[in-house]
């Protein structure tokens, strides 16, 4: 039984664990992607930028199939419903410009996608399922001493998905950023606002590919925004967050 299932979050080193020849020059191909997002149109002001694509993984195959995107006005884009978990957009649907074709056959992302597929737990009779999975390019950007950027929401707050890791591609000339994950019950709330015992761990994630996973049902977790750093320049904190959610059939009328 691993630490998603006893305590409901766990911490890895990714650059370590997925170690093969050629990571670097997969890794520096991210990087440098995450360089060139388009702003986050639900975020106007939050210095917020963002990318989204889905895709299933076959449980049999172990392989990832890229769902399609829409288009609209001659941009590609990936839709993304969250229901009644994200306080700041309940029930709504965004859409966000989908990540590159190129990006998502990168060699890096896919181990990434996989080992932290690997890692998540299902019921027997859903094991025969598709899991539809969620990839998110998000960077928080500060340029200006007052600059600050905030992720979404901006609470300790469960996604609705079964489970959701985040991957650190780059922190750099950055104050906050700082995780924490508590107990379901103090959703909504900031960590400051919590009572002893509430919160399980309070970190930050500063490596490359130093990363992290939820089991929603058993906490609630959450990122500070973050402010420039020391430096008298620009300052960014870029994550692939991946979740992963059972796909259903529907029932059919008699």
């Amino acid at each position: 039984m691993n630490e998603l299932q006893t305590t409901g979050f766990a911490r890895y080193d990714y650059m370590k664990e997925l170690a093969y020849d050629g990571i670097e020059e997969d890794y520096d191909a991210l990087l440098k992607y995450f360089e060139d997002l388009p702003k986050d149109e639900y975020a106007v002001g939050l210095n917020r930028y963002r990318r989204y694509s889905r895709a299933l993984v076959l449980p049999t195959s172990k392989t990832i199939e890229w769902l399609p995107n829409v288009e609209r006005d001659g941009v590609e884009l990936a839709a993304y419903f969250q229901g009644k978990f994200n306080p700041e957009h309940p029930g709504d649907y965004r859409e966000f410009p989908a990540i590159d074709a190129e990006v998502l056959e990168n060699k890096l992302l896919q181990k990434i996608i996989m080992a932290d597929y690997e890692k998540t737990f299902w019921n027997e009779q859903d094991k025969i399922m598709p899991i539809h999975v969620g990839v998110h390019f998000v960077k928080l950007n500060v340029e200006k001493a007052d600059d600050i950027a905030v992720s979404s929401p901006n609470s300790l707050h469960q996604d609705g998905e079964p489970f959701t890791f985040a991957h650190l591609i780059e922190r750099y000339n950055v104050e906050g950023g700082t995780n924490a994950i508590g107990i379901p019950e103090v959703r909504h709330m900031l960590p400051e606002e919590t009572k002893d015992g509430q919160l399980h761990d309070v970190f930050e994630i500063t490596e490359p590919l130093e990363s992290y996973g939820v089991n929603d049902k058993k906490v609630s977790h959450y990122v500070s925004p973050i402010t420039r750093g020391p430096l008298d320049e620009a300052g960014r904190r870029s994550v692939i967050l991946i979740d992963y959610q059972l796909t259903v059939v529907a029932e059919m009328e008699e």
